[in-house]
Formats: structure tokens, C-alpha cells, sequence
């Protein structure tokens, strides 16, 4: 346990860790909504669009030297 010399020290703490409790909620934030914008229709169909693109490069490579 830690041991305190002063007032100031206790407020010291308190002000560090109610600031390092907004900085964690503020990042949970920020993953819900990175999350959420992830699931979304709209990115399927890119992340779909960008895989058929690799796949037919691959078949045109593969093609060609045949």
C-alpha cells in the first residue's frame, strides 16, 4: 500500500488516474465505432470487391504462363 506524505500527493494521484480512466474510455470509444463502421454492408462489399481483384489477378497471371 502506498504510503502518502501530503495532500497533494493523494491529489496528484486522483487527478493522474481519473485522467488515465477518460484516456481508457476514450479508446473504448473509438474501437466500438471502428467496430461498427467495420460491419457495415458497404465494407463487405469492398473488402469482397478487393479479394475478386487479387483472385483475378492470380488467374491472370497463372494464365500467362502457361
Amino acid at each position: 500500500m502506498k504510503q502518502y506524505k501530503s495532500y497533494n500527493d493523494i491529489e496528484r494521484d486522483l487527478k493522474r488516474l481519473e485522467l488515465e480512466r477518460q484516456i481508457a474510455w476514450e479508446t473504448m470509444a473509438l474501437q466500438k465505432n471502428k467496430i461498427s463502421d467495420e460491419l457495415k454492408p458497404t465494407q463487405w462489399i469492398i473488402t469482397a470487391y478487393r479479394m475478386a481483384q487479387r483472385y483475378g489477378v492470380f488467374m491472370l497471371v497463372r494464365r500467362f504462363f502457361k
